[in-house]
Formats: structure tokens, sequence, C-alpha cells
């Protein structure tokens, strides 16, 4: 039985139409002659969610009592005993009530497409689990519900439910998506406009993520290698060489006259892993102008540098490559093309571009071969110098014996150090010995003797026989000396990771596994080292081109002597990611030593990466638990001194009423500052009071159409006398502004005090209200400041008038001037009758 295929609506936030959406998609299969039915569908009171599911056939839920409580849930056992061709069930990430068949609801989804039955749910972003952390960094909210993110990989369509954050605050506020009840505290708090821009974000980013996956794994099902030119990626080769900052230059150059494009460098390292020191300097600001570039600098490690090159290329879906020019000269490219030349031969459909530069041409015009694979430099010279002193001595031995063994045995003598020499250098030192023993035979055991002539075919024969053998037992000796080699290194490679493995497992730290590391591949020292923010500063009197800067290295943990402090310090590199590399000082290592030492590095920095999130969040819950003692502390101290001020109050009052002439002039002026202090004292920690039970959640907001004319005569009334001191400049009519009444009161009472404190009877403030597209602006301007700038927005009137503004939807921005402090107030408005 086919299993059935799985579509997901996902959604970046609740109220964006997902279960709309997949009503709708219902409907649409129902209309095409499907049999559609309803397994669990969640309405949420809204009033054309529930008249969309009209017309389909719903399976009847199931009732599950937990603690007392009576709950529905989607019946499978019913869904599966129907067999319906689509169900439609809402909400994957819900976790089921205890006594249900499964758990969690993808499970029961699961179970239906087992039985063939295709499947149209609904997701949200914040449920995935790899995200489950961000959202909350977000939000502020944890989510409990997760689905695993393989659950919606496997999905066969997912379709992104989008709606502008501005448009769902509207549905909001329209009643479209929760109660009226719920309405204000979800916009203040998870529906923020910045909320809901950046889970807009993560959903996006993520099923771009999830369109990439999908083009990959379909051109490998196909066995597709060619590059298919979605998008344009420049790669640059980089030698080392000084002319690398050439090739970039060039190669960024193309990226930006070809938007969306990206730029990638690579360096190929030789096979054996031996880089040469004098280039790791060159290498490395070479990657500090690629990234300064806005690219990507990446390492790999082969035999063949164009087959490398290409192979990066196809895993990558590069489209263009850019070379230098080859730096042999013409002699050396006549034994031999250079790597430009053998890349265009095998590029196929990826463009190479030959980049001209003044190395071009000016190395050296010969070089030496270099040796054949599967064998290092140490083990093919020491093979030949073995066959140099072992062939003289063979020959005066078997001169000796001539007369006994005569050719053939001294053959046979001569195959077994051919056979030695394979063993130790592989297939070339045992031609070498080969040829080497087949002219030493003819010279010193045929007819003529010591004359390379060979009278007797059957001295021919046996010489050339003895060639042929000598090559095939060469090669298969060679060959299966490397299958040792290959298998002892790969035994010892897997004992070195499953060791490091095993050490992150017990919860080893960093300098732990960085000297099981050391050990493991006798290295001096090593260091993990990561990346800062800034560049490395040269000296003033020092030139700083572009190229020369570095940027700035940390050492994040290290062991062995005088470890080194920046990657091009060390014999030995490992990019980890974009931040961090781990350094070593020490002998170089070879091609699968440094490939084995890439896969150590990326599981160091596997834990580095764990240990920082669970500091973070270590950090987190403390800072959070302090955030709570805090606003409980504010919240005590308001509830404790309002009785006290209160009593101060009456005191005061009483006071000035107890002689019966009434009190004096001066004495009078003392009563009336000190209630006016008191007051304050009071209005002060009425403002702590809704500050906390602001940031706490705790305080509620109505939000809908306010005349701005109605809030500013509440708030000069509140002002008493004074306020009529406000220079008013406003036009004959203003839209409705959405916001809570009686908080867009105390704002502007709050902030129309604080003008009017801070101004001389010769400037008073003045307050402009102006009109704009979807939104209003009151600005509210005192004619002097009398702190310095800045201390003025950090004052507790201002604090609670901007988190009350930002808290009803708005904006509070305040400008400072030589002799004028400017508080700006912007609403979203709303036209009565719309």
């Amino acid at each position: 039985m086919a299993r059935g295929r799985l579509r997901i609506h996902l959604g970046a936030a609740p109220g964006v139409g997902k279960t709309y959406a997949m009503l709708q998609e219902g409907q649409r299969l129902r209309g095409q002659g499907a049999d559609v039915v309803i397994g669990l569908v969640e309405p949420h009171g809204r009033r054309l969610t529930a008249a969309l599911a009209e017309g389909l056939e719903t399976v009847p839920r199931h009732t599950l009592v937990h603690r007392g409580t009576a709950f529905t849930e989607m019946d499978l056992d019913a869904v599966l005993a129907r067999r319906p061709q689509v169900a439609l069930v809402d909400e994957l990430a819900h976790t089921n009530v205890p006594g249900s068949r499964n758990t969690k609801r993808w499970q029961d989804v699961d179970a239906l497409l087992d039985a063939g039955i295709d499947v149209v749910t609904t997701l949200n972003i914040q449920h995935l689990e790899s995200l489950n952390d961000v959202v909350r960094q977000i939000t502020g909210v944890t989510q409990h519900e997760t689905l695993p993110d393989e659950v919606a990989r496997r999905a066969d369509q997912i379709e992104l439910v989008d709606l502008l954050p501005e448009t769902l605050r509207r549905r909001l506020v329209h009643g479209d998506v929760y109660p009226q009840d719920r309405v204000e505290g979800a916009l203040t708090h998870y529906f923020r406009l910045g909320n809901l821009t950046a889970l807009r974000e993560l959903a996006l980013l993520w099923l771009a993520d999830r369109v990439e996956e999908g083009l990959q794994r379909y051109r490998a099902e196909h066995g597709i290698t060619a590059p298919w030119e979605t998008r344009e990626r420049i790669m640059v080769g980089l030698t080392g060489g000084p002319e690398g900052e050439t090739l970039i230059r060039r190669a960024a150059r193309i990226t930006t006259r070809t938007p969306g494009s990206e730029l990638l460098a690579l360096h190929v390292v030789p096979g054996n892993g031996l880089a040469q020191p004098n280039r790791l300097g060159v290498l490395a600001r070479q990657r500090a102008l690629v990234e300064s570039l806005g690219g990507s600098y990446h390492q790999t490690v082969g035999e063949d540098v164009p087959e490398a090159l290409l192979r990066f290329a196809e895993d990558e879906n590069v489209t263009q490559i850019v070379l230098g020019a080859s730096r042999r000269g013409r002699f050396s490219l006549l034994l031999r093309a250079g790597v430009g030349q053998r890349t265009i031969h095998r590029s196929g459909p990826i463009d190479v571009h030959i980049v001209t530069h003044e190395q071009a041409a000016k190395g050296p015009s010969l070089r030496l071969p270099q040796p054949a694979r599967g064998t290092g430099p140490a083990r093919l010279w020491s093979a030949l110098a073995g066959a140099a002193g072992l062939l003289p001595l063979l020959t005066l031995v078997l001169i000796a014996l001539r007369d006994r063994m005569g050719l053939p045995g001294a053959l046979v003598i001569y195959m077994l150090a051919v056979v030695l020499t394979a063993l130790v250098g592989g297939v070339l030192p045992a031609l070498v010995t080969a040829v080497a023993a087949g002219l030493l035979a003819d010279y010193y055991f045929t007819q003529p003797l010591r004359s390379l002539d060979v009278v007797h075919t059957i001295d021919v024969v046996a010489l050339a026989v003895f060639l042929a053998a000598a090559w095939l037992v060469g090669t298969a000796s060679g060959a299966a000396a490397r299958r040792t080699g290959q298998a002892r290194r790969a035994t010892s490679e897997a004992r070195v990771l499953s060791r490091l493995a095993a050490a992150m497992m017990r919860g080893q730290d960093l300098p732990a596994l960085l000297e099981q590391v050391r050990e493991n591949f006798s290295l001096t020292s090593v260091s993990l080292l990561e990346r800062g923010p800034g560049p490395v500063r040269e000296p003033e009197h020092a030139p700083e081109p572009e190229h020369a800067r570095e940027p700035r290295w940390y050492v994040v943990a290290s062991t062995g002597e005088r470890p080194p402090e920046r990657p091009h310090q060390g014999d030995v590199e490992v990019p980890i990611g974009d931040h961090l590399t781990l350094a070593a000082y020490g002998h170089g290592l070879s091609g699968d030593d440094q490939r084995i030492l890439s896969a150590c590095a990326t599981q160091i920095g596997i834990a580095h990466t764990h240990g920082a999130l669970t500091r973070h969040a270590a950090e987190t819950d403390t800072l959070a638990a302090a955030e709570r003692t805090r606003a409980s502390l504010l919240l005590t101290a308001s509830h404790d001194l309002r009785a006290p001020l209160r009593s101060a109050e009456d005191a005061l009052v009483r006071l000035r009423d107890l002689r019966p002439t009434g009190p004096s002039r001066e004495a009078s002026r003392l009563l009336a500052a000190a209630r006016s202090a008191v007051r304050r004292a009071a209005q002060l920690v009425t403002d702590l009071d809704d500050l906390s039970r602001l940031h706490a959640g705790a305080l509620d907001l109505y939000l809908r159409p306010v005349d701005l004319d109605e809030a500013l005569t509440a708030a000069l009334d509140d002002l008493g006398t004074s306020g009529r001191t406000i220079a008013l400049h406003l036009p004959e009519q203003l839209p409705y502004v959405i916001a809570d009444a009686a908080l867009l009161t105390r704002v502007l009472t709050a902030l129309g005090a604080d003008a009017l404190r801070h101004s001389t009877p010769d400037t008073p403030p003045a307050l402009t209200a102006e009109a704009r597209p979807e939104r209003l602006t009151v600005r509210i301007t005192d004619g002097t400041t009398s702190e310095p700038n800045g201390s003025r927005a950090d004052t507790l009137p201002l604090r609670l008038s901007r988190d009350l503004t930002e808290a009803m939807g708005g904006t509070l921005d305040h400008t400072t001037g030589p002799r004028a402090f400017a508080v700006t107030l912007t609403f979203p408005t709303h036209r009565p009758g719309r």
C-alpha cells in the first residue's frame, strides 16, 4: 500500500489563516470528486472558518476525561475505519490528552499516512523544535508543544500562509482572531509588530532552506551533477600566491554586477597536507579580504587540483570559476597543461574565467615530477634507496653462484627484490627496480657476458617475461600495501573519533578535548580560536591597506606549550564555521590526517557551541529570576508606600486648618509646597506600580478608536490652570487614533506636566498635531532644557509614557536641541465609518 501524501499549511503566527486555507483546500478537493473528511478542525470561534467547514463530512471526536475534566480529541480509529482519500487535521504539533492512542497529533497523522490516507494539516513556525529557543528570545514565551523538524521536512508539500504583520494586528483589533477580552493583551505582548515581523522572517527563511533541500534532493535522485543557475555562485580559486588579491577583487566585481549572486573562495591543500608555511599568512589576509567583501572562505584537500575544484563546484552548485593565469614557464606547460587549462577541459557547463596578473609566467620553467598517488615522499625515496643498495648486493651473491643457478635463478631472486620494493614504495619504485634488475641480469647472466647484447632467443623471452611479471607483481603488491595502509588508517580514524565522541559524552571540558587531539596527532600545542567583531588596527605610522587588516581573534581554549593565538601563526589551521578555527603547532599533516583533524575540529566546535548555549540559557534564567524579584519588590514597595503618603497628605491638610484664624502666609506657602511634594511622590509610586504591571503583562488595555480632541481636553483638565499656558496648534479635523482612551489621556498629561516643569514663563510649551497617511503625530515642545542632554529621556515619566505608548501600538521619540526638548508621539489612525 502506497503511503499517503502530507501537505502542511505553515504560518508565522496564529490568526494568519492556516485553518481557513486548509478548509479551502478541502472544499477544492471535494469539488474535484475526492472523498474528503474532517478529522479535526479547531475554528476557535471564528465564524468564517466554521462556515467554510459546512458541507464537509466530519468524523465525530471521542471524549477523554483527565483529572475530572472532559476533553475531546480526534478519533483516530474512526478515521482509519472510514478510510477517506483525504483527511483534514488541524494543529499538527498538538499534544494529545493523556489516555489517547498516541502522545502527539503528528503521530496520529503518521498512522493515517501509513494507511494510505492523504492528510492536509496546519502548523505554526514557533512549534518547530529547532526554532524553539529563537522564538522564546523573540516573544518571551516558551512553546511547550513542539514538533521535530524531521516530521515537517518529510512533508510532500509545504505552503506558506503569509499575512502582513499590520494586517494581522488589524484582524486582532476587529475581533477576527481572539475574543475582545483577549485582544488588548495579545496586541501588547505576543502580537507586537516587531515580534510578528521576526516570526514572519523566520518562516520565510526556514521555507527557503526547505526549497533548497528539495532542489538538492531532486538533483541527487535524478543524477544531475551539472549546476542549475537558480542563482549565480562565483568561486575563486586561491593558491596562496600574491595574485590571490587580484583574483578576489575581480570575482567580487563579477558578483556585484549580478544581483543576488554569491562569492566563494576555495584553497586546495595538496594531498600530502604539506602547505608551505610562508603561504599561511598570505591566505589569512586573503581570507579576511574575501569576508570583508561579503564572501565565504573554504578549504579542501585534494591530490588533483582541478578535480578538487570541480568537485567542490558541483557540491555547491557553482556557476562560474575565476582562476589566475599559470605562473609556470612555457617549457613546463609543454610537458603538462596548467591548472586553468585542465579545469576548462573538465568544467562542462561551468564557466571558467582565466584572469591575467603580474605573476603570470614568472614561476620556475621546469618542475620535478610528483611522486605517485598513495605514496608519500619518504616512502618513495626510502624504497628507491633500498633498491639501490639491495640490487648490487644480490648481484655480487648471484655472480658467485652463477654456475649453479644461471639466468632463471637470478631472475627469481631479483623478483623478490621487486616485491619488497613494491611493498615499501608502491608501483613506481617497483618498476624502476624491475628495469634495473633486468639490465643487471642481461649484463651479468646472458651470453655474451658483460654486455647488453642477447644472443639466445630463450634469454630474450626470459627477460621479457621477467619484466612483465615484475610489473604485475609490483602493481599487485603496491595495491595490497596501499589497501592495508588504508584499512589501518580507517581503523585509526574510527578509534580517534570514537575516543573524542566518548570524551564529549562524558562532559569533558574543551582543554581536555584539545589535549586528546594534540596527543592523537603528536602536535606541540593546539588552540581553539574565536573571531571577534573588529579588525586589528595597524600602527598609525604604518600603511594600512584594506587587505592587510586582520580580524581580531580570541583564545577560547588551548593546550600544550606556547599555543598559537592567531590562525596563521600555527603550522596547521582548520576552519570551523565562520567564527571558529583550530590552530596548532607541530609537524605538517598528511591529507588523510588533515581530513580526520577536520572531523575532530567539527566535533569540538559543536561542543563549544553547546556549552555557550548552556551558559546563555543559565544566564537568561538568572536574569529572568532577578527581573521577577525586582518587579515583585517594586509592587510590594508601591503598595506599602501608598498608605503613608495618603496619611501625610491628610496630616498636612489638618495642619493647615488647625489654627482658627488660618496659617500665616509663609506657613501656607510651606504647607502647599509640602502637599505638592507628597502628591508628586504618590504619583511616582503609582507610575512605578503601573510600569511594573505593564512589564509583567498585568496592565489591562482596551484599544479602540479614540478622539484625540477628547483626550487632550481631559489631559488639560488634569493639568489644572497651568495647562492653559500650553499653546495648541491643531488642524480643524483630526482622525481617530487606535489607543486606550484612559492611557492616552495619562500619557498626554504626564508629558504636558513634564514640559511645564522644564519651561519658563517666557517660553511656554507647545503642542502640535499633524495627520499623515495611516497615522497621527503629536509633538510636545518645551522652551528650554534645564538638564544635561540625554538625562530627561531616562526620567520615570518619559519611560512610563514610552512603554505605555508602545503597548498601545504607537511610538515615542525625543529630540534635544540647543534650548528645546521635543517629544513626538505616533499612533495608527482609524477614520470613523471605515
